[in-house]
């Protein structure tokens, strides 16, 4: 099994090394992915045990790959939403055809969000 795309229940949104992605951190638009190597603590899904889940790039995640949130027991940053670049590839790509037919409403709330961007 890879990493490359799953979905994350708890913050309902797209995971993995191939979801195009900024920092979780409210003062930072470094681009990374939503992989493993970015995710806070533990390099394990959904953060595993000590992580919320959220992903940072290496400015924003100390020694244990935690967030400032989670190393101080503090609750966890808001997640920032999809970039331009991964909604217009579900909406796009052949390879998201199926989920786009199976999806109508997110696609609806998608094409939505980008032309309310003017995107």
């Amino acid at each position: 099994m890879g990493w490359a795309v799953g979905f994350d229940t708890r913050w309902n949104r797209d995971i993995g090394y191939g979801i195009p992605a900024v920092c979780d951190h409210p003062d930072c638009n470094e681009e990374i992915d939503r992989g493993l190597a970015y995710v806070c603590a533990e390099q394990q899904p959904y953060g595993g045990e000590n992580g919320c889940g959220l992903y940072f790039c290496e400015k924003h995640r100390n020694d244990l790959h935690q967030c400032e949130r989670c190393e101080n027991e503090e609750a966890p940053f808001d997640p920032k939403p999809d970039t331009e670049e991964w909604l217009k590839w579900k909406l796009t790509d052949e390879s998201w055809g199926r989920w786009r037919s199976e999806n109508p409403n997110e696609v609806k709330k998608i094409e939505k969000l980008l032309q309310a961007t003017g995107k």
